[in-house]
């Protein structure tokens, strides 16, 4: 049993023994550099890639061992190489697959010693194609070049889902290239292209310019080429309008419910704890006062003491004793114990509300409730997040 322990104990011991730490990071290479930039060109932060491999480069420009022609507009032709044009396309690769078993799309052709596949990228011109090939090889492009010919790149990388191009060309286009005469263009090319959100970045500018962009002849040919796109492109502005406007109607009517409940709460303030010169009447009113947090009171101290020497001080009476009514009125019924409530005539109230003899005015005054309720509910919440944060 001694050994047994012995033996046990040790076997703790060595447990207890901290690994050996791996070694420290060595010196960042050359290498490491030129990886850490090509990553960075490419996750899109960067459009412009600087660090694009000269081999890939060379093998483009120079067609070295090229086993395929891209014919384009005015008979131009282009050299390329399948494995990467189809590494890089998917539909590409479907077409040269096709190729292999006769398909129409495809043409073989002899030139020299060996065998060349032809395929036809017709509708852009061939300075467009070029530069989309040439992004296929390296994901490298010239600024200039691009912004020459983006439309066409934009739909070349939708056809042949290059998604990467695709969000570049979507990206400079959405950045200050939208102008009153292009923009019909360009939002009918996102529709068709699948850019939402060029898309709606061409929405809002057209809304936002509707006169001049009315004006231009891209409007007129749209009118009538596409009639039915036009009035969908109208109507939507209509819509929105007319949604903006209900939501302004809202953002007043919630302005005055949070006016609304800030009101009860400082009603309850003043009848309870008093604030500045009013207050109940068995408590004394300090003089050095710290400044109120409620807004609603200097307005309820005024209307308190015009209910005390008003005239008309009936229920339809003074507009600002009716004034008053109602908010006592609406204070009875939120208030939880009308009995034990400081508030005058809050069990008065509450009396006449159990009555219940015109229903008409208690389904008004139940829907305030709710609405008061939900603002009530949205303060609390709104205020204990704000003092855990401070």
């Amino acid at each position: 049993m001694v050994k047994m322990d012995n033996s046990y104990r040790s076997t703790l011991n060595s447990k207890r023994e901290l690994p050996v730490p791996p070694p420290l990071p060595g010196r960042v290479t050359a290498s490491y550099r030129l990886k850490q930039k090509i990553m960075s060109c490419s996750s899109g932060n960067n459009f412009e890639c600087t660090a694009m491999p000269n081999m890939h480069d060379r093998l483009f420009d120079e067609g070295y061992r090229a086993d395929i022609l891209i014919n384009t507009n005015s008979g131009h032709v282009i050299y390329a190489h399948s494995s990467i044009l189809g590494m890089a396309s998917p539909v590409l690769r479907r077409m040269l697959d096709e190729s292999k078993g006769g398909g129409q799309q495809i043409l073989i052709s002899r030139k020299g010693r060996g065998q060349r596949k032809s395929i036809a990228i017709h509708g852009v011109a061939h300075e467009a194609v070029r530069v989309f090939v040439r992004f296929l090889y390296s994901s490298y492009y010239e600024r200039a070049e691009l912004m020459e010919h983006i439309l066409p790149l934009l739909v070349l990388s939708h056809v042949y889902v290059v998604p990467q191009l695709k969000q570049i060309c979507e990206r400079q286009l959405e950045n200050g290239y939208l102008t009153t005469e292009n923009a019909i263009d360009i939002f009918q090319l996102a529709l068709l292209c699948d850019a939402p959100r060029l898309t709606l970045i061409c929405h809002r500018f057209i809304k936002k310019n509707l006169e001049a962009v009315a004006a231009t002849e891209g409007w007129q040919v749209m009118k009538e080429s596409h009639p039915i796109l036009e009035d969908e492109l109208l109507g939507s502005m209509i819509y929105d309008d007319a949604a903006q406007k209900e939501r302004r109607i809202k953002m007043s009517n919630r302005k005055i419910f949070v006016q609304l409940y800030d009101a009860m709460e400082a009603l309850v303030h003043i009848c309870r704890d008093g604030c500045q010169t009013i207050g109940p009447y068995d408590k004394v009113i300090q003089k050095n006062q710290m400044p109120c947090k409620y807004e609603s009171c200097k307005g309820l101290e005024a209307l308190f003491r015009h209910l005390s020497g008003c005239k008309l001080r009936v229920p339809g009476g003074c507009k600002h004793c009716k004034r008053m009514w109602q908010l006592l009125e609406l204070h009875s019924r939120l208030c939880a114990d009308s009995i034990m409530c400081r508030v005058p005539l809050c069990s008065n109230f509450r009396y006449r509300i159990e009555q219940g003899k015109n229903k008409k005015d208690d389904i008004k005054w139940r829907i305030l409730k709710c609405y008061l309720w939900h603002i009530r509910t949205a303060c609390v919440i709104f205020r204990s997040i704000r003092d855990y944060y401070n």
